[in-house]
């Protein structure tokens, strides 16, 4: 039985984060830890903007029926949970500012107050082979987390991961990286361009 009022949070988020294109038809996760084995995650297909109850499943931590229906990324979650105690919630976002910007750089030096005094200057990292990705991803992902002692990684290509204990929290840090990524953009600042 899914708990409605955490249900609730994620579905007004979730609406929030795709009118800000942070989340897409069909691309994009985003869960919650309901106990130490137990977490609710988006299905796969999810359409962001019109997320109803019967789009979100109850996942345990050992693997039954229920994670044929869930998102792609529930193992990247799952990994994360079982092995980051702070984490509460996690989403995978891709705002296109922050994408577009990591395909050509090796790090996010903000140079606005909130990306500087909330984020602070944030390392792109680069997954290398998409063929493998996948495989791939579930372990890199909170194993990075964990060793950068970082709440947010930006994944060359791929998008952004975070979590937090708070999930207002969450989503600001997501729009303070994209507002300041936005910032970057138009003001033509290149810090540290990568080279091919």
């Amino acid at each position: 039985m899914l708990e409605k009022h955490l249900v609730n949070e994620l579905k007004a988020v979730s609406l929030s984060m795709f009118r800000k294109d942070f989340l897409g038809i069909f691309h994009g996760s985003i869960s919650a830890k309901i106990e130490n084995n137990i977490f609710v995650i988006n299905k796969s297909n999810s359409i962001f903007d019109e997320l109803t109850d019967d789009d979100f499943v109850e996942l345990y931590t050992k693997k039954d029926y229920r994670w044929n229906c869930a998102s792609q990324d529930a193992d990247i979650h799952l990994h994360i949970y079982n092995n980051i105690s702070e984490a509460k919630y996690i989403c995978y976002a891709m705002p296109p500012f922050t994408t577009a910007y990591a395909l050509t750089h090796e790090k996010i030096i903000p140079r606005d107050y909130f990306g500087k005094t909330v984020l602070g200057d944030k390392e792109i990292y680069d997954p290398q082979s998409f063929d493998t990705w996948y495989k791939r991803a579930h372990l890199e992902i909170y194993e990075y987390l964990k060793k950068s002692d970082t709440d947010t990684m930006i994944i060359r290509g791929y998008g952004v991961y975070a979590y937090s204990r708070d999930l207002t929290d969450l989503v600001k840090r997501i729009a303070i990286l994209e507002n300041s990524v936005k910032l970057l953009h138009f003001s033509g600042i290149n810090d540290d361009v990568r080279t091919y």
